[in-house]
């Protein structure tokens, strides 16, 4: 069902990353620039995500062996130094995730100045350069990917052209692509928030959840990679985290499955390429010069 399937290490079935955006409240106040930090509902639901879900998380994966990545806006990895040590305390990854969650395609003018005022914060606080980019509301166009081109990124996780990581080439180099798909994303099931636009039917945990376990499956069947983008003040929550926890007790327990950090996954694939096992679909860019309907 997947062409050039991917060999994964020791034998695994499938490649899984459980992902988080830790966005916090950065998304009320570039949604709401003038009186956003005086909406104290949404500031609220979004620092559960640091102060709650996020220990919440780390606990979990402390107790199953896990390290994964995290993808936060560098606004939030000043706000919330705490939430930010305990995750690389972990072991896990901290991704580039814009500065205040702009979008990159509104912000086009800026795009830079965000690009790496978020970069000068990662060297400051993390110490050092982060492997990989997520974009807010995964919008990237050209000049997103020049960028992360110029300043020596390995990966993006944004795009959606295949099931399983490829490359994407332009005449600067080549990065990888981790692919997400909105099937997988908790913003669907459960974003409940309309100062920024959003009135998602929020389903029970276990229909909401349902969907994603249902994708695993098909992936581990096709020997894929499976990757959920979830974000703290939404799946974090107790009852819809309690079904995670019990999802990632039960998948270890009986699958073949290997859990990575989306950069481990990277070194795994060059080591792939290096020895000629594997080599990766490549999209070119730009994919249109120019726009269609002139």
């Amino acid at each position: 069902m997947i062409q050039n399937p991917i060999p994964w290490p020791n034998g695994a079935k499938c490649a899984c990353a459980i992902t988080f955006d830790m966005d916090a409240d950065s998304l009320i106040h570039v949604s709401r620039p003038k009186d956003g930090h005086d909406r104290l509902y949404p500031v609220t639901m979004g620092k559960y995500g640091p102060t709650v879900a996020i220990p919440r998380i780390l606990d979990t994966y402390k107790r199953l062996g896990l390290k994964q990545s995290f993808f936060v806006p560098a606004w939030c990895i000043e706000q919330y130094p705490e939430a930010v040590e305990a995750i690389l305390k972990g072991g896990h990854e901290i991704g580039h995730h814009g500065y205040l969650h702009e979008d990159p395609i509104e912000t086009t003018a800026d795009q830079r100045m965000w690009f790496e005022r978020a970069l000068d914060v990662h060297q400051k606080v993390i110490g050092g350069k982060p492997a990989g980019y997520r974009a807010p509301v995964y919008n990237v166009n050209e000049a997103v990917i020049d960028l992360l081109m110029e300043h020596g990124f390995r990966y993006d996780s944004s795009l959606m052209a295949d099931d399983i990581p490829y490359a994407m080439k332009t005449q600067d180099g080549e990065l990888y692509e981790m692919p997400v798909h909105w099937g997988t994303d908790d913003w669907p099931p459960f974003a409940h928030y309309s100062e920024i636009g959003y009135m998602m039917p929020v389903k029970a945990p276990s229909d909401g959840l349902q969907a994603f376990w249902e994708e695993f499956d098909a992936q581990y069947e096709a020997g894929g990679f499976f990757m959920l983008i979830v974000h703290p003040f939404l799946t974090g929550r107790l009852a819809r985290w309690r079904l995670v926890e019990k999802w990632l007790e039960e998948t270890l327990n009986t699958k073949n499955v290997w859990f990575a950090r989306l950069e481990e996954i990277a070194d795994h694939l060059d080591g792939l390429r290096k020895s000629g096992t594997w080599s990766p679909r490549v999209d070119s860019l730009p994919y249109y010069d120019g726009p269609v309907l002139g």
